[in-house]
């Protein structure tokens, strides 16, 4: 299948400074009063003073209940060669879905473990080809490459560091950047608590054959995430994928659904009937074959 159906794109976290200051007063006790009270309050707005991994939580906390956003995305695989996607992504459950403006992958929408092809020519008379990745029944893990899923993949993340205020499509946005080992994506602390289980355990699962992770991350004044930069490497794979993905319309973009299923035809259907007709064509053959040779003819020549 393209990489583009199944490589998964992209989510940034934000962060804000808090600014503190002294009381400054003259004095004998009553000065040594107020500095002693200013300086504990300096001590409490300093432990108050989100971090990295606060601010991802609480994108993360905003980001699951919107369930779906417009994406501009591109995968570059380790042949160097960049698939640029547009559509939507979802999460929870995952969804894909690519309109196929300005990219090889055509129209397709992945959903759960099935992808819906588009074709113009029709087979079996249905414009819909479905794939099941999951053929065996067990379940199959993977990443989605959606916002929430990068918010997830950093909660309580200490790595995480904030880089500063920037401006992405002319929107000021927290950047943060990290570098995260494959011990480091299995971490779970309090933080991932945040998560439904049967999402958690999911993830953990989705990301035990990545090696590493770099991420750069940008979440809007809104609280979204706007952007993400991702390079991952696979254990076992040469090469890494890049992945540099835009997010937009929360909430408002068009979800992903499957098509009508009488426009739908199955593939492993089809490739049955391919089958069955080859095995068809081969017994006539054969017969042929034969009767030539019946006839002193030689029979058919067939390589």
């Amino acid at each position: 299948m393209n990489k583009a159906v199944l490589t998964r794109a992209g989510v940034a976290a934000a962060g804000a400074a808090l600014l503190v200051g002294g009381l400054t007063a003259c004095g004998g006790d009553k000065a040594g009063g107020d500095a002693k009270g200013g300086a504990d309050g300096a001590k409490a707005a300093e432990a108050k003073t989100p971090t990295p991994a606060d601010a991802v939580k609480a994108s993360y906390l905003k980001t699951v209940p919107a369930r779906v956003a417009a994406m501009d995305m591109t995968i570059t695989g380790s042949d160097g060669k960049p698939d640029h996607i547009t559509g939507t992504k979802g999460w929870y459950p995952s969804t894909t879905g690519i309109d196929g403006k300005g990219s090889e992958s055509g129209n397709q929408l992945m959903i759960g473990d099935s992808i819906y092809t588009h074709t113009d020519k029709p087979v079996q008379g249905k414009s819909w080809m479905k794939m099941n990745l999951n053929k065996d029944g067990k379940p199959r893990y993977q990443l989605n490459d959606d916002p929430a899923e990068y918010l997830a993949l950093l909660l309580g993340q200490e790595k995480l560091t904030l880089v500063g205020a920037e401006q992405i499509d002319g929107a000021e946005a927290q950047h943060f950047k990290g570098t995260f080992t494959h011990a480091d994506l299995l971490k779970a602390d309090e933080s991932t608590k945040v998560m439904e289980e049967a999402n958690r355990q999911y993830l953990r699962e989705a990301v035990k054959d990545v090696a590493g992770l770099e991420v750069d991350l940008w979440i809007g004044k809104a609280g979204y995430p706007v952007r993400v930069d991702a390079v991952r490497t696979i254990a076992k794979v040469t090469g890494a994928t890049k992945i540099s993905a835009k997010f937009s319309d929360y909430g408002t973009a068009l979800p992903v659904v499957a098509p009508p299923a009488d426009q739908v035809a199955d593939f492993d259907e089809v490739m049955k009937g391919i089958d069955e007709s080859l095995k068809e064509t081969d017994r006539k053959l054969d017969e042929a074959d034969q009767t030539l040779k019946d006839a002193g003819l030689g029979g058919l020549k067939r390589s």
